[in-house]
């Protein structure tokens, strides 16, 4: 399947106990599919996954898998620290019928560059599943180098990266390397639609969560070369990625969703809901006139 435009790292719902909230789950998927979203990435950093046990993983993809019913590609978060493990939840995804997984870099334990190329072909090699790498270092620690990226483009079973350093010099070093059956995703929403225009085939957004009608249009603009236009998109989607810079996400999505009347804004340990106050008015106030609401 195509892995391009606008794609969603969707978020996982829980109830008011903490268990997994699959009616909800249902919600947030129509939610996107309704607006025009072109995948969705089950259980990424977004969707809480190390909060995860195995059988919430379980039921969480396989819900996904059958209410989406190959409309777009499912995406499934499969990295962990460990080589080994990230092979075996790879496999585990490809069991439960995901299209791709997105395989972040081994957090917390900071392998080296050379470590990084071995452990992404370790997974291509056995993981059974096309793989997208996924470079994100304020969150792992861990700077996968365009250089790395470049040594592992051409392996078997990798087909694309997401790239969250949005800075123009990482940008243009990623955009060069795409080629056809290797993708560059944007995975940083505030530069997404530079990197569009310099030559991504698509971001995976969080704040697509919230708007996924203006961020295809977003996406459609960028991704059809029309500057202008795109620029205008991101200028409007850039007071709601300000207001949801108040706390580490995805405490302000969950927040947006609830407002939305969505899901809940339950999070589970360590992480706790955005209190009510003015952060959570202002994103509010924000997010109501792009998802086409009222604000009362």
């Amino acid at each position: 399947m195509d892995i391009t435009g606008s794609l969603c790292a969707i978020a996982t719902p829980f109830d008011a106990h903490g268990a997994l909230d699959l009616a909800a789950f249902g919600r947030l998927i129509d939610y996107q599919l309704d607006g025009g979203t072109q995948g969705i990435v089950v259980a990424g950093s977004t969707g809480e996954a190390h909060m995860l046990g195995e059988l919430d993983y379980e039921r969480l993809l396989a819900f996904a898998v059958e209410r989406i019913a190959h409309r777009v590609p499912v995406i499934a978060g499969t990295g962990e620290a460990a080589t080994a493990k990230t092979i075996a939840l790879t496999r585990r995804a490809k069991a439960l019928d995901a299209d791709v997984a997105l395989v972040v870099t081994p957090y917390y334990v900071r392998p080296t560059q050379d470590g990084l190329r071995r452990h992404f072909g370790e997974v291509a090699s056995h993981g059974d599943i096309p793989v997208v790498m996924y470079n994100v270092p304020s969150r792992t620690g861990c700077d996968m180098q365009p250089e790395t990226v470049a040594d592992l483009r051409d392996t078997a079973g990798i087909v694309g990266i997401k790239e969250a350093v949005g800075t123009p010099e990482r940008i243009a070093a990623i955009a060069q390397l795409r080629r056809p059956g290797f993708v560059y995703l944007s995975g940083d929403d505030g530069s997404a639609a530079d990197a569009m225009l310099a030559g991504a085939g698509g971001v995976i957004s969080v704040v697509n969560n919230l708007v996924p009608k203006a961020f295809r249009a977003l996406c459609d603009a960028a991704l059809g070369g029309d500057r202008e236009a795109a620029k205008q998109h991101a200028a409007r989607v850039a007071l709601l990625l300000e207001a949801l810079d108040c706390a580490p996400n995805p405490i302000p999505v969950k927040a947006g969703l609830a407002e939305l009347g969505l899901c809940s804004a339950m999070l589970r340990l360590p992480l706790l809901e955005l209190p009510p106050g003015p952060a959570r008015t202002r994103l509010r106030e924000t997010l109501l006139p792009l998802a086409g609401i009222a604000t009362p």
